[in-house]
């Protein structure tokens, strides 16, 4: 039962169907072929807006757990653009538009409803370990009381999450954060480490917060570290916790952020998050979590079968081939590696800051 809803999600996500009668019109036209994917008898209309509104969603978020952990393993020992032996992760949230009319229940503001997903991904592999729904109307910063922070790693956040409490409690719990200090942060300067300014950095200091809040809520020392973007001039000044780590790879640790709003681009153009097939929350969260397990298929069938191809080429021959008998490896193995940009590092310089 579970494989056959699996399925069927997977089948409308991977080929872009825009509605129960798609899905249902263009998986009758399979035939016979459909027993690949174990389903048995046509599917009627019925039967799937049943399920969207019966079927419990953690189906198929329990499904992408499992997927997380396969793709955990495979992109383990992945480097990423900054020299760290230790895990880091891009917090951050995308907002979703809906109808307000046709769901109530997700009231944002007077005449608009909207939800959010807050994602934590992971710079090794650039998929999502954490994915939570809600109203759009739930600050940012609530869902750092939500996480489990894994020590020794590094979280990498916009001002967005900057709550010196919260942050204080990551700092407690052994893990690092990277973020942004707003321009009214106050603070008293205690050391400063020589800098090299022909790299962008500014300063590298180690302060301690006088506002009254601030000082508060998180007693012990911050590091702040000034840099400038060589490419495009823009100041900016960064807090952290960590004072072992270059202050240069704490400002490229923050670029790769940028990776984050790469993913929520990516998501939102080539999977079905924006328009839904049903309007009832439980809908809305199978469709959610049927486009994350479906990118973490893509994802791992890249890295298990030694792919060059980006996903998005994986993901059209898949939506072309689904019930066909050939081996994936060998319909795959054709695909042209990715176009080299000479200026793709500056496009990186320019968006990640």
């Amino acid at each position: 039962m579970r494989s056959r809803a699996t399925a069927r999600a997977g089948f409308a996500q991977l080929t872009w169907r825009e509605s129960l009668r798609d899905i249902e019109t263009c998986l009758a036209s399979f035939g016979p072929k459909l027993y690949h994917s174990g389903i048995r008898q046509p599917i009627a209309r019925s039967t799937l807006a049943d399920a969207n509104e019966n079927r419990d969603w953690r189906i198929f978020a329990d499904f992408a757990q499992v997927l997380i952990q396969q793709a955990t393993t495979l992109y383990a020992n992945d480097p990423f653009a900054c020299e760290l032996q230790a895990a880091a992760y891009a917090l951050d949230s995308t907002t979703i538009d809906l109808c307000l009319s046709l769901f109530p229940w997700a009231t944002f503001r007077r005449h608009k409803a909207a939800i959010k997903l807050h994602t934590l991904l992971t710079l090794q592999g650039n998929f999502p370990t954490v994915i939570i729904v809600t109203p759009a109307s739930v600050h940012d910063v609530n869902l750092l009381d939500q996480l489990v922070w894994a020590a020794g790693s590094f979280y990498i956040m916009d001002r967005g999450y900057l709550d010196f409490a919260r942050l204080h409690r990551i700092h407690q719990s052994g893990a690092f954060f990277v973020t942004r200090a707003k321009k009214n942060f106050r603070c008293a300067r205690r050391y400063s480490q020589p800098v090299d300014k022909t790299t962008g950095l500014r300063f590298d200091q180690t302060v301690v917060a006088t506002g009254l809040d601030a000082q508060h809520d998180y007693p012990a020392p911050l590091r702040r570290i000034g840099y400038r973007d060589p490419e495009t001039g823009k100041a900016l000044v960064f807090l952290t916790n960590n004072f072992t780590v270059p202050a240069l790879t704490i400002a490229n640790l923050y670029r790769g952020r940028w990776q984050i709003e790469l993913f929520f681009k990516w998501l939102k153009q080539h999977l079905r998050i924006k328009a839904f097939y049903g309007t009832s929350p439980n809908a809305v969260r199978t469709q959610i979590w049927s486009a994350i397990a479906v990118y973490l298929l893509v994802a791992i069938l890249k890295k298990r079968l030694h792919l060059d191809a980006s996903l998005y080429p994986i993901l059209q021959i898949l939506s072309l081939t689904l019930f066909e008998k050939t081996p994936i490896l060998q319909t795959l193995s054709q695909l042209p590696p990715p176009p080299a940009s000479p200026n793709a590092q500056n496009h990186q310089c320019l968006l990640g800051f």
